[in-house]
């Protein structure tokens, strides 16, 4: 049974005061910094693969000996920590394991790593928990990685991980009555009809195509982005797998507060989740058409082979909170939030079966891809 909050509890937000979607900072409860080792598990699946790729096609001793033996090293989304404090020393590693290879008898080279996200991120709480013993020198970058960030050919070695699936913007159409991809009664393309689905697919592969833009005019040539990002097999409906049945049931959950007349479906109507996972062919045909990368590697894995019976539901909605809150709270007020968080840990525990049996073998995707 839900629980019923007054009216006036459930203001809308003032004109004016969006801002970029950010992870939930701090330490607190609900932070990204305490609850985000799913996405770094994750992460982990990809990592023989960038291994290999490195290993094989990076040429360090020729990237270090043109920039007075520094590699200089970007993570774009970097978030808030602690998985990006790995991400990078992973990489450094495998650079410096290429690097001996290459070079048994001459010293390291130095690495420099520069921490990017939207000027919103909590910076402080990126930075304030950083490793005491680092191996690398660092800095903070604050903007859009769909723009410009780095001067022309400063970067040799770009890792993006959980972040190109967050768009711009809204896909246009979404809240156009008179446009085929108007979404009512929906917040996300999960069980929507085919002409959202393609303007949530456009927006993404226009987002990429600025993207790769700027990153070819940052890497110097022989660099390389590492991409770990959520996806699915082509021509597969985002409804077979668990996250279209948590975006329908978040977007069930709204338009039943719409019911009991606590909120306005106007308010719902416009609301749609910025968020698009990029089947493998969608994505290798705008890095093709791009024409300034190479893709080295490219292909699909389940993010969860650990995951054996049912979800930890709780701790599960405790990450996706992490990740999404701010959304919802730009769009509605705390009290939706929270009601619509504490609703929907309810009902997922009810499909706790039904999500742990939904496809989940190739549902992230990794690649590397170098400039030419």
């Amino acid at each position: 049974m839900a629980t019923l909050i007054s009216d006036q509890t459930f203001t809308e937000k003032p004109e004016g005061s969006e801002t970029p979607i950010q992870v939930v900072g701090g330490c607190g409860t609900h932070s990204y910094f305490k609850n985000s080792f799913y996405q770094r598990l994750a992460t982990n699946v990809t990592k023989d693969h960038i291994h290999d790729a490195i290993i094989r096609k990076l040429d360090v001793k020729s990237l270090a000996d043109s920039s007075s033996n520094t590699i200089r090293l970007a993570d774009c989304g970097c978030a808030v920590g602690p998985n990006t404090f790995n991400a990078m020393q992973d990489l450094i590693e495998i650079v410096k394991h290429k690097y001996k290879s290459q070079c048994p008898n001459s010293q390291n080279p130095e690495f420099h790593v520069s921490f990017n996200d939207q000027s919103s991120n909590d910076f402080n709480t990126l930075f304030t928990s950083l490793p005491q013993e680092i191996h690398f020198f660092v800095a903070g970058v604050p903007g859009s990685f769909h723009k410009r960030l780095f001067p022309e050919k400063f970067l040799h070695l770009v890792h993006v991980s959980y972040a190109l699936h967050w768009l711009s913007k809204v896909p246009e159409g979404l809240l156009d009555k008179n446009s085929p991809a108007w979404n009512k009664g929906r917040i996300h393309y999960a069980f929507a009809p085919e002409a959202v689905v393609k303007a949530y697919a456009n927006q993404f592969a226009k987002d990429l195509e600025r993207f790769l833009n700027n990153r070819a005019k940052e890497i110097v040539p022989g660099g390389m982005i590492i991409i770990t990002n959520p996806s699915i097999p082509d021509g597969m409906p985002f409804s077979e797998i668990a996250n279209g049945l948590m975006y329908n049931c978040m977007g069930t959950i709204l338009y039943d507060m719409v019911k009991v007349g606590l909120l306005s479906e106007a308010q719902v109507d416009s609301f749609n989740l910025p968020i698009y996972a990029c089947p493998p062919g969608e994505f290798g045909a705008v890095v093709e058409r791009n024409g300034n990368f190479r893709i080295e590697v490219m292909g699909l894995t389940n993010p969860s082979p650990w995951l054996k019976g049912r979800i930890n539901m709780p701790e599960y909605i405790k990450h996706v909170r992490a990740a999404t809150e701010s959304m919802f709270n730009k769009h509605f007020s705390y009290e939706v939030t929270e009601e619509m968080f504490r609703q929907l840990l309810e009902r997922l525990e009810e499909i706790n079966d039904k999500m742990v049996s939904c496809y989940r073998d190739g549902v992230q995707l990794f690649a590397v891809l170098q400039r030419l």
